[in-house]
């Protein structure tokens, strides 16, 4: 039923707009191509999966938790390893080798904490409760996905758009040093951008583990393909494109799964996304990219 469907694809559309929206901003800001996003998506859903489990923690608080440690590691990437990078004037692949590197760790790391194995998070956590509409089921867990994605998704806009700090990080991405020459903390701002960045992919990893109730150390790997389709599909740095970007690679692969094959899912989601950008090589708001080229 194309309804159904197209309810399936607005709920995985959300959460890939919500990982990339964070992938881009980092993009954006500090012109790095963050490629432990992946793994700091992973890391948000087995934060709160612990919280809820050993902790006994509601799951509204393990969703907070979850951004504050990915937020955090986020952070110190930022600290530890891209700021000494960007003080020694590092060419622009070294960053993006180095967040590789970070990458591999985490999921090793949680590869040998938990296992290979899929995790789940007990059935009584999941928001229980479904509603008809139409023809359409609607489960509560889609509805709280959604919710959560777009909310915080319009936060982030009105911060970047109508607030001092949006304006301050503008500044940073058309010009580092002529916003340091203005008196703008570039250093903090940069982290404080990847705070946020992490703190986003963790609570999109959480959103999918909860919708699949799955978690797996590799989980962030194919996210991480998705999130770097959407954002060069979106237009490089471009919030907007990370939204629209993230709603059509959600929308083509379950319609595409749905009415073609399951296991062409992917295929024929990243097939219209070649098509489009031949028409647009740099994305649906590319006009960044182009300036930055």
């Amino acid at each position: 039923m194309l309804e159904q469907q197209l309810l399936n694809a607005l709920t995985l559309g959300s959460v890939y707009a919500l990982f990339a929206l964070g992938f881009t901003l980092v993009f954006g800001v500090l012109a790095v191509i963050n490629l432990s996003h992946g793994a700091l998506f992973m890391v948000g859903s087995y934060v709160a999966l612990g919280l809820v489990t050993r902790f006994q923690l509601p799951l509204w608080l393990a969703m907070l938790g979850a951004m504050l440690v990915s937020g955090i590691i986020g952070m110190l990437v930022d600290v530890l390893i891209l700021k000494p990078l960007r003080m020694r004037n590092a060419p622009h692949l070294i960053p993006m080798i180095a967040t590789i590197g970070v990458s591999i760790m985490l999921t090793t790391t949680a590869q040998g904490l938990f296992g290979a194995e899929a995790l789940r998070f007990p059935e009584e956590t999941l928001p229980a409760g479904e509603f008809v509409v139409g023809n359409v089921h609607v489960r509560a867990l889609e509805v709280g996905i959604v919710l959560i994605a777009f909310v915080l998704m319009a936060v982030m806009f009105s911060i970047l758009k109508r607030t001092q700090l949006g304006r301050a990080l503008r500044a940073i991405s058309e010009s580092p040093k002529a916003a340091w020459l203005l008196g703008i903390p570039v250093e903090t701002l940069f982290h404080t951008t990847s705070f946020v960045a992490a703190a986003l992919g963790g609570i999109a990893g959480v959103l999918i583990g909860l919708d699949f109730n799955a978690i797996t150390p590799q989980m962030g790997q194919p996210m991480l393909h998705k999130g770097i389709a959407v954002i060069i599909l979106g237009g490089m740095g471009d919030i907007r494109g990370a939204l629209i970007g993230g709603l059509f690679l959600g929308f083509a692969e379950v319609i595409s799964k749905a009415y073609l094959s399951s296991q062409m899912g992917d295929a024929v989601a990243f097939g219209l996304l070649f098509l489009i950008l031949l028409v647009r090589p740099s994305g649906l708001f590319g006009r960044q990219l182009e300036r930055k080229a």
